[in-house]
């Protein structure tokens, strides 16, 4: 299985986003991977494509999406891919401070907070899978990795014990566990940007949630 990020079957909106020259090349990965049978019909081998807006909105619906990205890149290009999957632009990172210099972080914000969708929370991510850190560090999500905010143990001691770092406070290392079993049932550690997942139809690894 590949799961690649195209976030637009437009070459303009592609290379603004990610720089000139990126559309192009994006196409010609995809064109490779089918000729190696992924996407394919039958193949056995799966093509995720991968869309996230290109600006401090929410994504569009899914599957009326995937249906115009299927007849876009089929025509233009004789592209074929298993699913489009949606994805909300988290508020962390480059993408915050995108925002930021362009004055438009509280409005970002505050577009998610409006859109909260409670039908979304039993899809998210961080209810059944978790991320970790090449130093074994448990996370309830990427963008917590991201942040370094791990999974929340009342009964841990401090992560790399380092008593001064206070974004690891609780936090638990894959060798400090016997198995997951252990996480059923712990809170998961939420801050602000988690709104960019129960917003709209939700936004998770599989895309929307709803």
């Amino acid at each position: 299985r590949v799961v690649a990020s195209l976030p637009c079957y437009s070459e303009k909106n592609v290379d603004t986003q990610r720089g000139k020259g990126v559309f192009a090349k994006s196409i010609q990965g995809l064109l490779q991977l089918n000729q190696l049978g992924y996407g394919v019909e039958g193949s056995g081998l799966t093509l995720d494509l991968i869309y996230n807006p290109l600006g401090p909105f929410l994504p569009p619906e899914q599957s009326a999406l995937e249906v115009k990205y299927r007849q876009q890149l089929a025509d233009d290009f004789g592209i074929q891919f298993s699913n489009l999957f949606t994805l909300s632009n988290m508020p962390i990172k480059r993408f915050a401070d995108f925002l930021h210099r362009r004055g438009e972080l509280a409005q970002y914000m505050d577009l998610l907070v409006r859109n909260f969708n409670a039908s979304t929370l039993t899809g998210l991510m961080c209810v059944d899978l978790v991320s970790i850190g090449h130093d074994g560090i448990v996370y309830d999500c990427d963008f917590n990795q991201q942040l370094a905010i791990p999974t929340p143990f009342q009964d841990a001691p401090l992560a790399g014990g380092d008593p001064g770092n206070l974004k690891l406070k609780g936090g638990k290392t894959v060798f400090d566990v016997d198995g997951f079993a252990e996480l059923v049932g712990r809170d998961v550690a939420v801050d602000n940007h988690c709104f960019g997942c129960t917003a709209g139809n939700g936004s998770s690894c599989q895309g929307a949630t709803v």
